[in-house]
């Protein structure tokens, strides 16, 4: 018994050693600047802020900020905040036994100063290192500030919801007032927004804001620092939201600032807390009058009542630079971010990619196979047999141009299985296309899933004449003490053939030329009569998914429209894609000429008049001629071969 007596009081005092030598060590350590917390600023490609986090001009002192506002955190996030040296230990042990009891992970036990600790980084990474990054991180704050000065600063850098960080931009978004004015209600609504800001912002879901607002009222109760009246009449009051209707802002901006965050995460050479640089600038390729008018047609097009959710990138095809990112119809409805989060897979704008290839391979604009309904015998002795859209066949040899403007299943598929499944995926790969493609018949037809991102960098090879870059946001990050910690390079690199990449291009523009009105409409010619600049334009639907891409020389935009749940498409849901492509690309170039956005022609490239629908060259008897072009000494004669007569021989 004296022995374990004995261990005991040496067990103590070596924890009590132990916190004492961690505790001085925390005090002898370099001060840690607290308000670097979320210190951060978004400019656009003119070098103009659009968005900041934390920053000085917005710091609220704690002697400004509303008692309510004050005491609904605390209770709320930490109601032993004043007794602990930034860890709860009770609390931490009480959550484990109700997670272990519940086997959930429902019940946390972070404190105020480890949350704040946690902001100070860029990511929320939940490795090893990263928790004791955190905890040193608590402790240093614990030990060299105040607990009023820790909840200042929390409450200056906390997220609040809707790209809002802190309670002084937070009380003036949702309730344009200033923090020290907030009243009981309106703390104790907007105190419960940070443990899931997407979930219970009350611009996002009133009901959930509520609930969760008389959560944090009755912790109040239930500490004595209200009465069951209070709580009653705070939680009746009606409070008048005001945070979508600011009509200086734009809310698809927050997809972009998550894009942004989301590539910052992920540049190596980026520090992964404010600490290291005092807060940073980042310089990206934003253009606020592109992003707004793709957030007003995307408003204009979609009926109110529909389910349908969108991914929309505009991107500049020289550089790869995106000058606007839509990841939903409405960040206040859903901050789920589809066009860097999501892949879908992609219908008929994979097509472009195994044409381009095509022509590498000895096909012309000209090239026939003939559209019929048709079954392949494969390799492993089964069959495959796609359809075209409503059955819709020829039945008659169509040059590659027609195939282009009709989206020819049939023609596809045997264009692919004649240059060898392989071809399609190499080509892919050329232009940065690195997701996961199956080497299998009906690959030309989209059916595997590529995120938005990819597609739009993967089309701007074709945009640009052929040289791959790389889709990005950020063109430059510097510290705010001036140092550059990242700068992207927009290295290009030449992969494709400019005069095949200009036969392409002109190709695409079938998908909208009345010319090719014959046995079937082209995709896209409910456009004719609305584009006042020539475009290279594919469409892509499957029963899930409708994809618009299409570009000229200065901009690039790609559109997808769908059902977060795969639910198919209606045959009017097909048109919303199309509907805000069309606008987007037009309003961006309404004070350019035709001359100014498309190519010039390459000096080995020859133009020819054709008969479009076979690509023969024409003759007097031709109603429709259309001018086509190939490569010197590859014009069509009119006695080349069909292409599956050749394959029969």
């Amino acid at each position: 018994m004296k022995y374990i007596k004995k261990l005991f009081i040496i067990f103590t005092i070596f924890i009590i050693l132990s916190v004492i030598g961690i505790i001085s060590y925390v005090k002898l350590s370099p001060k840690i600047i607290i308000n670097n917390a979320n210190k951060i600023s978004f400019y656009d490609s003119n070098n103009n802020v659009f968005f900041t986090g934390s920053k000085d001009n917005e710091w609220a002192n704690i002697d400004d900020i509303s008692p309510y506002i004050i005491d609904c955190t605390i209770y709320t996030e930490d109601k032993n905040f004043y007794k602990h040296f930034g860890f709860d230990f009770l609390r931490i042990i009480s959550a484990l036994y109700s997670n272990i009891t519940s086997r959930s992970n429902s019940q946390g036990a972070s404190t105020i100063t480890q949350q704040y600790a946690k902001n100070m980084f860029l990511d929320f990474d939940k490795t090893w290192k990263r928790k004791w990054d955190e905890a040193w991180y608590t402790l240093r704050i614990e030990a060299n500030y105040s607990k009023k000065e820790i909840l200042e600063g929390y409450l200056n850098t906390i997220n609040y919801g809707h790209g809002q960080y802190g309670v002084k931009s937070a009380a003036k978004y949702y309730f344009n007032k200033d923090c020290k004015d907030l009243t009981l209600a309106e703390a104790s609504l907007i105190a419960g927004i940070p443990k899931a800001p997407s979930k219970y912002s009350p611009v996002i879901d009133m009901d959930m804001a509520k609930k969760r607002q008389l959560v944090v009222l009755n912790n109040l109760l239930k500490n004595n620092i209200i009465t069951k009246d209070e709580v009653e009449k705070a939680y009746s009051e009606n409070i008048e939201i005001v945070g979508d209707k600011n009509d200086e802002n734009i809310s698809s901006i927050n997809y972009y600032i998550d894009a942004v965050m989301d590539e910052l995460k992920k540049i190596d050479s980026i520090p992964k807390n404010y600490n290291d640089f005092g807060g940073l600038k980042i310089y990206t390729n934003f253009n606020y009058d592109v992003q707004k008018n793709l957030e007003d047609n995307i408003k204009s097009v979609f009926d109110k009542d529909s389910s349908l959710q969108t991914a929309s990138v505009v991107m500049n095809p020289e550089n790869g630079g995106i000058m606007a990112l839509v990841g939903g119809r409405d960040y206040n409805e859903s901050t789920y971010n589809r066009a860097i989060s999501s892949k879908r897979q992609v219908g008929s704008t994979m097509k472009p990619y195994l044409y381009y290839s095509a022509l590498e391979n000895g096909f012309t604009a000209s090239t026939s196979f003939k559209s019929e309904k048709t079954t392949f015998p494969l390799d492993n002795g089964k069959t495959y047999s796609p359809s075209n859209y409503n059955n819709v066949y020829g039945n008659t040899p169509i040059s590659m141009a027609t195939a282009v403007a009709y989206s020819d299943n049939i023609y596809a598929v045997k264009t692919h299985l004649f240059l060898g499944e392989d071809n399609l995926i190499n080509m892919a790969r050329r232009v940065g296309i690195n997701e996961k493609l199956d080497k299998v018949p009906s690959l030309p037809l989209g059916t595997n899933e590529i995120n938005i991102i990819s597609m739009a960098a993967g089309y701007s090879a074709f945009a640009n004449m052929g040289y791959k870059v790389k889709g990005h946001l950020i063109e430059k990050v510097v510290s705010n003490n001036g140092e550059t910690v990242y700068e992207n390079k927009n290295n290009k690199e030449l992969v494709l053939n400019p005069s095949l990449v200009f036969i392409l291009n002109n190709i695409l523009t079938a998908t909208y030329d009345p010319l090719y009105i014959n046995y079937n409409y082209p995709t896209a010619i409910s456009l004719n009569g609305k584009l006042n600049h020539t475009y290279s334009l594919k469409s892509g639907t499957t029963l899930y998914d409708n994809w618009n891409i299409g570009y000229n020389k200065k901009i690039l935009c790609a559109v997808w429209v769908g059902n977060d749940d795969n639910k198919e498409l209606t045959k009017k849901d097909y048109k919303y894609a199309q509907n805000i492509w069309y606008k987007t690309v037009e309003n961006y170039e309404k004070n350019l000429s035709d001359d100014d956005v498309w190519y010039e022609k390459p000096n080995n490239v020859v133009g020819m008049l054709v008969e479009p629908i076979s690509g023969k060259p024409s003759s007097n008897q031709d109603e429709n001629k259309k001018l086509m072009y190939y490569l010197k000494g590859t014009e069509p004669k009119g006695d080349e071969p069909v292409f599956d007569e050749i394959e029969n021989n």
